[in-house]
């Protein structure tokens, strides 16, 4: 085993698991990683569930997780959000466990116009959320994301993401967005490595992304693996500006990673 890596990350939906089914291995894995490294944090863009229900949901498949053993996307969002902008009123494109996240960071949100707005995945978006959306940025308001992901890896194929929600608004405002605060984003990243409490050198990312997970994990300097169970394939690994450092077919194969 190679002694420097002191922590892992690893990425859920693709990575850990498909749907409601575990990646078959994955529950070892993470207990190799337990044993081995010390501190396993999981790490997921998705914000349409809170960090209770994947604590939970990880339990009931098989792999003991506290909710401080996860941090999702939707969470480091209404942190930002409190911190930067105490006083605004948040118009949220977003499912109601995102809601109830910048309720609960004591974030005010409003079914009307806003001062800012922030677009996730959302599977009820339709032609009213986009007319506030539009309405809310009319005014110059900071437009945020949760996410960037195109598409979420499910155990019947892909499903639309958040860029779904952030392409329409964008595309009958002529805005981009503002800021991203989930992978690969500087804040996403400084978020989770504050939580395993090790220099990015000394920890692992693990993730089936390239352009989130094995992007934010290159940039910050971590070791990266790349596992092709979730949305990646060889292909894809080519057409991208990114390398991640190893490539396994699932998190089963990690102990290659821990030989080095």
């Amino acid at each position: 085993m190679r002694e420097a890596y002191e922590a892992a990350i690893l990425d859920l939906d693709g990575t850990v698991y498909l749907g409601e089914g575990l990646i078959d291995g994955a529950d070892k894995s993470i207990e190799t990683l337990r044993e081995r490294l010390g501190t396993v944090l999981f790490l997921t863009n998705k914000a349409i569930s809170r960090r209770q229900d994947y604590s939970e949901k990880l339990q009931r498949l098989g792999v003991e997780t506290s909710v401080d053993d996860v941090i999702n996307s939707g969470w480091v969002t209404a942190q930002y959000v409190r911190d930067h902008y105490p006083d605004a009123e948040a118009y949220v494109v977003g499912e109601s466990p995102l809601v109830e996240e910048f309720r609960d960071a004591g974030v005010t949100t409003t079914d009307a116009p806003g001062d800012l707005l922030v677009a996730s995945m959302d599977r009820q978006f339709d032609y009213e959320k986009l007319d506030v959306a539009m309405r809310t940025l009319d005014g110059g308001a900071p437009f945020l994301a949760t996410n960037p992901d195109r598409t979420c890896p499910t155990e019947n194929g892909e499903i639309p993401d958040a860029a779904g929600m952030i392409g329409a608004i964008e595309g009958v405002t002529g805005r981009t967005v503002d800021e991203i605060l989930g992978k690969p984003s500087p804040r996403m990243v400084e978020t989770a490595l504050d939580v395993v409490g090790v220099e990015p050198e000394a920890c692992l990312m693990v993730g089936d992304r390239i352009e989130t997970d094995i992007r934010m994990g290159e940039r910050a300097g971590m070791t990266t693996v790349l596992v092709l169970s979730g949305v990646t394939d060889r292909e894809t690994i080519e057409e991208v500006d990114v390398e991640p450092d190893y490539v396994l077919e699932s998190i089963a194969d990690i102990d290659d990673v821990l030989r080095g």
